[in-house]
């Protein structure tokens, strides 16, 4: 797999009250990734870039809300979340310090 595609994979984390809650108890991180990546794509490039050693990976595509602005109705786009499980010990900075 080459390095570029590695570091398009990870679009960004995810705020929510739950990805923090999941990020406590479990030991996992909440990430937007690209909706064509796979589960040994997403553990490679957390690996690679976070310099983290990555137990498992769970994936959901999130369906994308219909939202009505007057009377136009739109759609926001899917998009494709992981649940990204390290090892015990390991902790993940998106900060880069």
């Amino acid at each position: 797999m080459n390095l570029e595609r590695i570091t398009k994979i990870i679009l960004g984390p995810v705020v929510a009250e739950k990805a923090s809650r999941v990020a406590e108890s479990n030991n996992q991180v909440v990430l937007k990734v690209l909706p064509d990546a796979n589960k040994s794509e997403i553990k490679q490039a957390v690996e690679k870039m976070f310099d983290v050693k990555v137990e498992s990976v769970t994936t959901m595509n999130v369906k994308g809300k219909v939202k009505r602005t007057g009377r136009i109705m739109g759609k926001r786009s899917d998009w494709k979340k992981a649940y990204v499980t390290l090892v015990e010990g390991a902790d993940l900075n998106f900060l880069g310090e």
